[in-house]
């Protein structure tokens, strides 16, 4: 369930607007992304993992959050995040 350093490092480097950049709204609503992926995979497989369940809804909804807050404040860059990430709005 919890993803590698190098799967890490690879989404930071491919969402990071300037070099060094950890943090940024699109960085980490692509590490949540990730990390929601491979927790659904999980719950597939084991349907009875209610902390984990409660644990992928909280992740989506502070995803939520932070899309919500880019679409405030950049709308280009919200479109371009939401499309790359393949996810729905």
């Amino acid at each position: 369930m919890p993803i590698s350093k190098e799967q890490k490092t690879a989404v930071i480097h491919d969402n990071a607007t300037f070099e060094g950049d950890t943090g940024s709204t699109s960085v980490q609503i692509s590490l949540l992304t990730q990390r929601i992926n491979a927790l659904s995979g999980h719950l597939t497989a084991n349907k009875k993992d209610k902390h984990g369940q409660r644990g992928l809804q909280v992740m989506v909804g502070k995803r939520n959050r932070l899309t919500k807050y880019l679409k405030r404040e950049n709308f280009e860059g919200y479109r371009a995040l939401i499309e790359k990430l393949g996810l729905r709005r």
